[in-house]
């Protein structure tokens, strides 16, 4: 086991190198599939900025970039339904969209937001997690992209926090 470098952060799950790989990757892919086509990449705040950055860099095709924020109502419940704190600022409708997340936990809030964004009429829904956690999720819900497959632990660093600690840690580790 490595030890993460930060008080408060245990094991290292990732570090610099191997996000860049991994980074490099899903740019790779995305350009690939999406070849000829221009795609609208949107990043659903907080959680997948510092990747979704890294990400729009790797990716080598026309790309425009908008971003929503949401936040649960409560308890997140069993619908996932999240109250939208900054929607987005261009229309998806005929769009080619890609949803980027830091990370896919239970599914619930993307499984929403997935169910909204249909309803805008995209040419195309696909959905990019850097990390996605090994548990059950809604049957509607499928990761097309993923960075990497982790057992369903807390994790910090690379955007994802702990009360909003932790996004600069330049790797990926579990929460002490």
């Amino acid at each position: 086991m490595m030890r993460a470098v930060h008080d408060g952060v245990g094991e290292l799950l990732m570090d610099e190198a191997a996000i860049q790989a991994e980074v490099a990757r899903l740019g790779a892919q995305i350009s690939a599939d999406y070849a000829g086509k221009s795609l609208h990449v949107i990043g659903v705040l907080k959680g997948a900025a510092v990747f979704l950055a890294d990400l729009m860099r790797a990716v080598t095709i026309p790309a425009t970039l908008d971003f929503i924020s949401i936040v649960p109502y409560g308890q997140v419940t069993a619908s996932g339904v999240v109250r939208i704190r900054k929607d987005l600022d261009e229309p998806l409708e005929g769009k080619d969209v890609l949803v980027v997340e830091g990370v896919c936990a239970s599914g619930l809030s993307l499984s929403y937001l997935l169910r909204n964004f249909q309803t805008r009429k995209p040419a195309s829904l696909k959905v990019c997690a850097f990390v996605v956690k090994q548990r059950e999720r809604p049957a509607d819900v499928t990761v097309h992209y993923v960075g990497r497959e982790i057992p369903d632990v807390f994790v910090v660093g690379y955007g994802l926090d702990a009360q909003e600690q932790y996004r600069n840690l330049p790797y990926l580790a579990r929460l002490a």
